[in-house]
């Protein structure tokens, strides 16, 4: 039987890499968004052309309402969730400490931490043996460039990760990517030379890099509770 792939914020970026990788390894594809459905439909019809099973589903990673409605759209297609990857965040309007206001301090842990949380906890009702890959990000093992919010949210789905990972085993079992820099559209052209310089390969990561790490933990059953750091020698422990 076909295996089931929900990706949140699969529409564009790192999500779209992986959306298109599990596509490549047999997955029926669910691209959830929020607001680019044209982008959505852009993924999905990039899987298609492939040969491969996708939908398009709308919903705010941090609403449990929207999640709940949306995660039955998608079993009521596709019957099943096999893996859940939780890819879906922001950055916030500030990167600067003092000019972090609550509103934003409140988005970004609520699309980036809390999120995760919502949609894993509904998966999890339908999901009896599975894997889920959090994204986390180099910012949550080293605080990073782009604002203690940012960061903060990335640290807490490293433990985040580490929790489920203990609490879901061995039916389901729960891994983490954490990138350095990608190069997406979240990052200005100014700010990905500058990550460039501080990183010993020289350049930001590419989508598809961040996808074969997580392909990665899908294919292997051993690995749980782990969280993979691909940064280009950026940071190292």
């Amino acid at each position: 039987m076909e295996k089931v792939a929900l990706v949140t914020g699969g529409d564009r970026g790192i999500g779209r890499a992986i959306s298109l990788a599990l596509a490549k390894k047999g997955y029926a594809v669910a691209i959830n968004y929020r607001k680019n459905k044209d982008k959505a439909e852009e993924t999905m019809k990039m899987i298609e052309e492939m040969g491969g099973k996708a939908m398009i589903v709308k919903f705010d990673v941090s609403k449990r309402d929207e999640v709940r409605e949306g995660v039955k759209k998608i079993i009521d297609e596709f019957g099943r969730i096999d893996v859940l990857i939780n890819n879906a965040g922001i950055l916030g309007k500030n990167s600067k400490f003092e000019e972090i206001e609550d509103e934003d301090w409140d988005n970004v842990l609520n699309t980036n931490l809390k999120g995760a949380f919502i949609v894993t906890q509904e998966v999890t009702k339908y999901m009896k043996k599975g894997k889920i890959v959090n994204i986390a990000s180099i910012a949550g093992r080293n605080g990073g460039t782009v604002g203690v919010h940012y960061a903060a949210s990335k640290a807490g789905i490293i433990g985040l990760t580490f929790a489920l990972a203990s609490q879901l085993a061995p039916n389901i079992l729960v891994n983490g990517v954490a990138p350095g820099p990608v190069d997406t559209e979240l990052l200005s052209e100014e700010k990905k030379r500058e990550l460039s310089k501080l990183t010993p390969l020289g350049r930001v990561a590419r989508p598809e890099e961040i996808a074969h790490a997580v392909i990665f933990l899908l294919e292997n059953d051993y690995v749980n509770g782990t969280i993979i750091d691909v940064n280009g020698g950026r940071y190292m422990h």
